[in-house]
């Protein structure tokens, strides 16, 4: 007896290690984009990394390698005058896999080497690019790889005259860079010199070019990937588009015209025209997740500040290379508040009704981005005795993957830092993620417990 309890024991133990060995979806995910940006770190330390050859410090190199991979665009060195060309090389790839998604980018070498797909792994892109189901994952993923690599080339080849014009041969770099760093929503720049550093794009806040097509970059990358297939297969048959195709587009047509029309009239009616309307323009697309600017954010007023805090917050699209809580999210909130005020049961949209997991789920990113939010400004505000609108935006900017700043980013202190890494990692992998990631095992509980009214409001 003893003999057969031994074997029974050693065929247990190698599935007890396969259990505690796997990882859900989430998990991989989370791991996949820690493990990116520690890599990214750690390369961006070496001292060829720095266009001084000097090693630079643990914590900036982990900050840059997370604002890139996180396609925030925050940023404690100027890229253009700090890294040297190998660092920039290095921002740009960290850039290329955070917008395109870790997983995306492991999956795109998997079918590169010709060996077949797991359930498993198609799990996880399911999961990576918001997709509803797994049938056609690959088919799909291919896609999103083929379709991205094409738009940035475009978007290079369409800037390259102005930037070779500008910086001779150089500018075929500054093309090929900003055109992934504005698809990927990063908001990274190598336009800054050792004379103005931190300049981003305000040189170029005239020229209907190089607005235009980061602008239409910055929207193409962030209306997500679903949204690109179904224009794909279904054209200008909008009506057949799913549903949060349609959400998406026109959300993203409201948060796009509604402030440029406020900036127009009330933040930037000093400029000519031409250079009016493209400032309007850019700074309503840019401030969703994409980080760049044409103007002095200094010179924006109260009011214009907490649009751009509350657009940042907003973010993209789901699946797509943008951040923010998504413009599905706060589609479904003012849906459903519509259907409270209108005593109705469900919030709909274009004949179709919203699930009730949707709606809670809509809710606590909602709590989650907000609370994170405001108590990141409030400790940065008291540990570096700043103004705490100033940290709002700092931190919204964070959490949102952005990448604008009122320039207090390099003054702040180690621990602020360690703050604002936490909410670009929390914005670009999303809330939900994590905590389905530290909860996937927990067992569902089926009894409920007795209902009780309470008053709120």
């Amino acid at each position: 007896m003893s003999d057969k309890r031994k074997v029974m024991e050693k065929e247990m133990e190698p599935k007890k290690m396969h259990v505690r060995k796997h990882l859900s979806s989430f998990q991989i995910i989370i791991l996949g984009f820690a493990g990116v940006i520690l890599a990214g770190a750690l390369l961006l330390m070496l001292p060829f990394a720095s266009a001084d050859g000097i090693m630079t410090p643990f914590h900036d190199a982990l900050f840059t390698a997370t604002s890139a991979v996180c396609v925030t665009g925050l940023i404690v060195r100027d890229t253009a005058s700090y890294w040297s060309i190998f660092g920039q090389s290095v921002i740009l790839i960290l850039i290329q896999i955070g917008g395109m998604g870790v997983v995306t980018v492991a999956v795109s070498f998997v079918m590169l080497s010709g060996k077949k797909i797991s359930l498993m792994q198609r799990s996880t892109m399911q999961e990576a690019i918001a997709a509803p189901k797994t049938g056609g994952i690959v088919r799909l993923t291919s896609f999103v790889i083929r379709a991205v690599l094409t738009i940035e080339l475009i978007g290079a080849l369409l800037m390259l005259p102005t930037f070779c014009k500008e910086f001779g041969w150089g500018g075929i770099w500054r093309a090929l860079f900003h055109s992934v760093s504005a698809f990927c929503n990063a908001g990274f720049d190598i336009m800054g010199t050792k004379k103005v550093p931190f300049a981003s794009l305000t040189s170029f806040s005239g020229n209907w070019v190089i607005n235009t097509v980061i602008m239409l970059l910055i929207v193409i990358g962030g209306i997500g990937f679903l949204t690109w297939d179904d224009i794909r297969k279904k054209r200008h048959h909008i009506r057949q588009y799913r549903m949060q195709s349609k959400v998406v587009l026109v959300t993203s047509a409201i948060l796009i015209l509604l402030p440029a029309i406020y900036f127009y009239f009330y933040e930037y009616a000093g400029l000519s025209g031409k250079e009016r309307v493209l400032a309007s323009l850019f700074q309503s697309v840019t401030t969703r997740t994409a980080g760049f600017n044409t103007m002095d954010l200094g010179t924006l007023s109260g009011a214009g500040k907490s649009l751009f805090i509350i657009l940042m917050l907003i973010g993209g699209s789901p699946g797509s290379t943008a951040g923010g809580m998504k413009t599905t999210t706060a589609a479904v909130l003012f849906a459903n508040a519509v259907s409270v005020f209108r005593r109705k049961e469900d919030p709909h949209f274009f004949g179709r009704r919203i699930s009730e997991d949707t709606v809670r789920q809509a809710a606590t990113i909602g709590m989650l981005y907000l609370s994170l939010f405001l108590g990141a400004a409030l400790v940065i505000s008291t540990l570096e005795k700043l103004p705490y609108g100033d940290c709002l935006f700092e931190t919204a900017s964070a959490i949102g993957t952005v990448g604008l700043t009122l320039g207090i980013t390099t003054k702040l202190g180690i621990i602020s830092q360690i703050i604002l890494i936490v909410l670009m990692f929390f914005g670009r992998v999303g809330g939900l993620t994590l905590i389905y990631a530290a909860v996937s095992n927990t067992n569902k509980n089926l009894s409920k417990l007795p209902v009780e009214k309470i008053t709120v409001g």
